[in-house]
């Protein structure tokens, strides 16, 4: 999942038509962008995370790169230090997000850009409904067991909070098959950890379900939402976001009213045609 949201960002920055002399990879973890970079496009890169370990195992890339152990909430840079700034899934992790936007929009130079991908909502709707309807069922009540996600009407508006202008905000799913619903949890808590973390952080959840209870979940999970061949999806909603610091070269928005051309006009394009 990384690295195939890695390349999706890469291609985002592919499609800006200039080169970045100093970029940032916020969350970097094994360094599942740089992989998909060349230093056509990027001269050099930064890469920032808390874990130590994961940086020491970065995949190796062709750009020059120089490794921080730094927390995503409280970067160790100057202002306008880099041209770039990426991050794929780890912000979803953050304590502060709106703090996190706002360390990301000092650290870029004017006319910088901000690419970066998030969880979106949806993700693993199928193990949360299941949990929840048989802690429901067996238990009386339910308790969070999956880390809440951001909405993406939220995310616009932490994004323009922090003071990034000409926003761009897409959501794409991609979808998992697993053999049942005790490999996937099996799976987030496992490999997943480092670059998804889907153990819940919530200071308030339960400590533990009970066996009958996951069993009935493993049931309805399969029941509700199984394959024909057996197998299980878990769906990841990704949130692509884009982000510009302000720059007066940037192109500006007409005043209000200032159009010449009716929307009401263009019923009649046909017959002008």
């Amino acid at each position: 999942l990384s690295p195939q949201v890695g390349g999706r960002i890469a291609d985002r920055v592919f499609d800006i038509t200039r080169t970045f002399p100093l970029a940032l990879d916020v969350g970097s973890g094994r360094g599942y962008i740089a992989q998909h970079l060349t230093k056509e496009t990027v001269e050099k890169l930064v890469q920032v995370d808390v874990a130590e370990n994961a940086l020491k195992n970065a995949v190796e890339t062709e750009i020059p790169t120089v490794k921080v152990v730094a927390d995503e909430e409280f970067l160790p840079f100057k202002e306008n230090t880099f041209d770039l700034v990426v991050s794929s899934l780890s912000l979803h992790w953050v304590n502060d997000l709106p703090k996190a936007f706002k360390e990301i929009h000092h650290v870029l130079k004017p006319d910088g850009v901000f690419i970066g991908a998030m969880f979106g909502g949806d993700t693993l709707y199928e193990l949360r409904c299941s949990l929840q309807l048989a802690e429901l069922e067996r238990e009386g009540g339910f308790a969070p067991h999956v880390s809440p996600f951001t909405a993406v009407a939220d995310l616009g508006h932490l994004l323009s909070r922090a003071g990034f202008n000409t926003l761009t905000v897409d959501t794409d799913e991609i979808q998992v098959n697993y053999p049942g619903l005790f490999e996937v949890m099996e799976d987030l808590q496992g490999k997943y950890i480092l670059c998804m973390g889907e153990s819940n952080c919530s200071w308030n959840r339960k400590p533990l379900l009970h066996r009958e209870t996951m069993l009935a979940a493993a049931a309805i999970y399969r029941e509700m939402y199984g394959n024909s061949d057996g197998s299980v999806p878990a769906t990841f909603q990704i949130y692509y976001m884009i982000g510009w610091k302000y720059h007066e070269s940037q192109a500006k928005p007409a005043q209000r009213g200032s159009a010449t051309v009716s929307f009401g006009d263009l019923a009649k394009i046909e017959g002008l045609i």
